[in-house]
């Protein structure tokens, strides 16, 4: 990359593809931090936090993807509940409509 066309915006998957160079030895991070106008502890603080994270990747059920589940069965019990009040509350009216017929 140029200077004349500086990154502004550091995101997750530009992080990721700048360290995985450097774990690759396509280039280092001393060549990143001068390349990209960063310091090298901000570098290192990116590798840091791959090395910490990519072991979760290793996990059966990963961190994230348990979080995932547990808000997702959240809220498919929030809408189960809500059906189920539906349901009942339909159910309610009906038998008051019926009353309401035979009277």
């Amino acid at each position: 990359m140029s200077d004349d066309n500086p990154i502004k915006r550091w995101t997750a998957k530009r992080k990721a593809s700048v360290v995985m160079d450097i774990f690759k030895g396509k280039t280092t991070v001393a060549e990143v931090a001068r390349q990209h106008d960063l310091t090298v502890s901000e570098v290192d603080g990116w590798i840091d936090e791959a090395q910490r994270n990519m072991e979760n990747g290793f996990k059966a059920r990963p961190k994230d993807i348990r979080e995932q589940y547990e808000s997702d069965l959240r809220e498919t019990k929030e809408a189960l509940g809500e059906a189920h009040l539906q349901i009942y509350a339909l159910k309610k009216w009906r038998r008051l409509l019926d009353e309401d017929e035979n009277s």
